[in-house]
């Protein structure tokens, strides 16, 4: 069974409240592989990177990809770096020949900032968060809009309207 919905996008786009609501809107349910990551080695994302390292997070956060693309039926949010490991872009690729939906959230930093709050949560952002952001946001939008099939900004829109952007897109 294969998901609903993928939501990809950067940190602050708003794909754990827009998947979230769109799951609420189709009657199917949410989940985030952060989440997942988490409950599997049983701490924060954050506690992840500075005890285990960022390649122990991806390996990880692969392995929660490939197993929810392969067994979520609704709204699947991945986390924000998730979509720089080739074997899941492989994985979304395969997704999305299959017929899925792969939706790239769009937000620009003006909007993320307030959204993100550049707190110690999000490890990557740590030092000079905005041009941290900045800098992600830079290097992942190529692979972002490669492994999507729908593109929808975020920028000053409330997240229902853009759940319902991304319900007429499925419906179409």
């Amino acid at each position: 069974m294969a998901p609903l919905a993928v939501l990809v996008g950067p940190p602050g786009s708003g794909k754990s409240t827009v998947g979230r609501l769109l799951a609420e809107r189709r009657g199917v349910p949410f989940r985030d592989t952060d989440a997942d990551v988490e409950e599997r080695a049983g701490k924060t994302v954050a506690e992840i990177f500075v005890d285990d390292g960022e390649p122990a997070f991806r390996a990880l956060e692969r392995e929660a990809v490939a197993t929810a693309l392969g067994d979520h039926p609704g709204v699947l949010a991945l986390g924000g770096g998730a979509v720089l490991d080739e074997g899941t872009q492989s994985a979304l690729a395969a997704y999305a020949a299959g017929g899925g939906a792969v939706v790239f959230l769009d937000v620009s930093l003006a909007h993320a900032a307030p959204r993100v709050g550049f707190n110690r949560s999000r490890p990557l952002l740590l030092g000079n968060p905005r041009a941290q952001w900045q800098a992600l946001m830079e290097a992942r939008r190529p692979v972002y809009e490669r492994v999507s099939t729908t593109r929808v900004v975020t920028d000053g829109r409330d997240p229902a309207d853009v759940a319902a952007t991304i319900e007429k897109e499925l419906s179409a």
